[in-house]
């Protein structure tokens, strides 16, 4: 069999074999995520099959996947919700920065990474799963709780956070200097800032670019325009998923939502094969050594999450049930958190194990954060009836 026809093959198996991952996945109600990335390590090195003749192809895709599943996230808020996030969360967001970057950090120095490791660490462990947690909060009913926009603004502040993160690593996996590392973050808070000013002022004329009564016409221009703009982000030292999630801001009303329609599948297919090739280029005899740690670091950061949610929601005037709540809602990581391993590992500034345990750390998180989620209510009602607890007043139209 001739290269083309054997890729051509090995593409479809790999698509067919996500298919019935993902319906599994929801089939058992969980994310697929953990199920991609099981089914790249199997496809992997050291898995059940080695493929061989999909690289070139799969690492364009994941580049792509990363563009619009930043794109999504960015036009699931406008620039004025992000303000008010912003300013309603931000003594949340930075306890969450410090509770939960700082065990990555640390697990980072103590393998002997030095401080690119921790680093990179720091944010796998920091950033919760959007996507994830915004599946939980609709299976579970939870979208009208009184907690619930405070866990939305504490996602927005880590988007944000993320935004400013992924410039720094960038410059740093890259070996830059000091002075041109102050440079790429001086160039990303300048376009995270001309974005929000562009996107507050003139946002109808951005998302009047871009729109199109045909959904053909619509599709090109929205996904060339975010292409084009991560592209030209990426060579100004930002990263390529920081500028489609600032794109995403900037384009508003019936537009963003029309373009989170068009954009869904495409952005399910490509995201599935980035989740699927960083499972591709993690050896999965790399992953035994590191699980131990991947455990301990999965039961620290369960509880600083839950103790961000606890304290983010207290002040908001969130009762004690609604508290827990949002902090079992936080658990969950995923996307971002592969995001940065990838990055990291592409350069090859850190080690391999790294990759591995970001791995197992993923998995673990991705598939206990909605079962912890899961029982945040009934937890949060067995230590009402043994410890006592205010009234929680579940929904916004129950509170009122």
């Amino acid at each position: 069999m001739d290269p083309a026809t054997l890729a051509i093959v090995e593409l479809g198996a790999v698509f067919f074999a996500l298919g019935v991952l993902g319906r599994l996945a929801s089939r058992i109600g969980m994310s697929p995520i953990p199920l991609y990335l099981l089914g790249g390590l199997a496809f992997g090195d050291g898995g059940l099959i080695t493929l061989g003749d999909i690289g070139d192809f799969s690492a364009l895709a994941a580049d792509i996947g990363v563009v619009l599943l930043l794109l999504l996230l960015g036009l699931e808020y406008s620039a004025s919700e992000l303000m008010v996030g912003l300013r309603k969360s931000w003594m949340g967001g930075v306890v969450d920065i410090v509770l939960n970057a700082a065990p990555g950090a640390i697990m980072g120095f103590l393998m002997g990474w030095g401080p690119v490791g921790a680093l990179v660490l720091a944010g796998v462990t920091y950033s919760s799963s959007t996507g994830i947690i915004a599946k939980v909060l609709i299976d579970l009913g939870r979208l009208g709780n009184r907690e619930t926009p405070v866990v939305l603004s504490i996602l927005v502040f880590e988007d944000l956070g993320m935004a400013v993160y992924l410039p720094i690593l960038t410059a740093v996996l890259g070996g830059v200097s000091l002075v041109g590392g102050m440079e790429a973050v001086g160039i990303a808070l300048l376009a995270v800032s001309a974005v929000m000013v562009v996107a507050l002022r003139y946002g109808r004329w951005v998302s009047m670019l871009v729109d199109s009564p045909d959904k053909e016409t619509f599709l090109l221009k929205v996904l060339g325009a975010a292409l084009l703009v991560a592209g030209a982000a990426q060579a100004m030292q930002v990263s390529a998923a920081v500028g489609a999630f600032l794109l995403g801001i900037a384009i508003s009303g019936s537009t963003a939502r029309d373009a989170a329609k068009v954009l869904e599948p495409l952005r399910d297919l490509f995201a599935a094969i980035f989740f699927v090739a960083f499972g591709l280029n993690t050896d999965i005899a790399t992953i035994p050594p590191v699980i131990g740690w991947a455990l301990v670091l999965a039961v620290i950061t369960t509880i600083t999450k839950v103790l961000t949610g606890i304290f983010a929601a207290k002040r908001s005037g969130v009762a004690r049930l609604g508290q827990l709540r949002a902090g079992t809602t936080l658990v969950a990581r995923g996307e971002f958190s592969i995001v940065i391993a990838g990055l990291a590992v592409a350069t090859g500034a850190v080690s391999a194990e790294l990759a591995a345990l970001a791995t197992a750390y993923v998995l673990i998180m991705a598939v206990g954060g909605p079962i912890v989620a899961r029982l945040g209510e009934p937890m949060g009602v067995w230590l009402g009836k043994h410890f006592g607890s205010s009234p929680d007043g579940s929904t916004v139209a129950e509170a009122a």
